[in-house]
């Protein structure tokens, strides 16, 4: 069985994509420490720009809204999100026809969830993620998204902050969008260093004054916070880091 890896990108997986339609059996991935069977034979992708174009027009030829799907679905964290979406990709192909509703096809029922992750992700984030304000006037939010979202949170908040500068830092994948008050980039960054504003730290210390008071003891509401925001985000929340 030929396993195709890929560096992750969508080019690549499209490229993938084409070079892997013609196998029996092979999967697609850009896990490098997928398991192996004896008989595997490794295949390292590279990116074919002219290939992975004839991949997205034969997509497109039969559901026009399928590739912006797969490739939402190429952002999730799962390590399966590529042979996922190459299942998905030749179903479509073979049925010719939009098959995203097509709910009794297993394809679609996994794709669609791994779909749904990724979406549901941006919308709880577009709602809760916390801005600190620093030293120098900018925001700065630090967060550890499951999965590569950041492009897509940008344009939302720079809508909202409009003449604001900004930078949403996901710690997880070393990335940053960055805002200039004008226009917004996304760049490297690993670990930051930041000098909260006196107006922050005094925001901060009232905002965990005011969760303490509220959070009676004898009726903590940790359930109810849970059920609106899951634990894994709440290490960025000032009211629940006392450090």
């Amino acid at each position: 069985m030929k396993i195709f890896i890929t560096d992750g990108g969508s080019y690549g997986f499209f490229t993938a994509v084409f070079n892997a339609y013609g196998e029996r059996e092979c999967v697609i991935t850009s896990d490098e420490n997928v398991q192996m069977g004896f008989d595997s034979e490794v295949v390292r992708v590279e990116t074919d720009y002219e290939k992975c174009g004839r991949v997205q027009r034969k997509i497109a030829e039969y559901d026009r809204s399928a590739t912006d799907d797969i490739l939402m679905v190429l952002r999730s964290r799962d390590n399966l999100k590529e042979q996922i979406a190459f299942e998905y990709i030749k179903k479509l192909i073979g049925q010719k026809s939009p098959i995203d509703k097509a709910y009794n096809l297993p394809e679609v029922i996994v794709f669609n969830e791994l779909k749904h992750k990724v979406t549901n992700e941006i919308h709880k984030i577009s709602g809760f993620l916390r801005f600190m304000e620093c030293g120098s006037g900018a925001f700065y939010a630090p967060y550890s998204p499951d999965n590569d979202i950041t492009d897509l949170l940008m344009p939302h908040f720079a809508a909202r902050f409009k003449n604001e500068r900004f930078v949403i830092h996901d710690v997880r994948r070393k990335i940053a969008g960055i805002y200039d008050g004008h226009n917004w980039v996304i760049s490297y960054a690993g670990e930051a260093e930041i000098y909260l504003s006196e107006y922050e730290k005094v925001f901060q210390t009232l905002w965990k004054k005011y969760y303490k008071a509220v959070n009676i003891k004898e009726r903590p509401h940790e359930k109810q916070m849970k059920g609106y925001m899951p634990v894994r985000y709440w290490k960025f929340l000032p009211e629940k880091n006392d450090g």
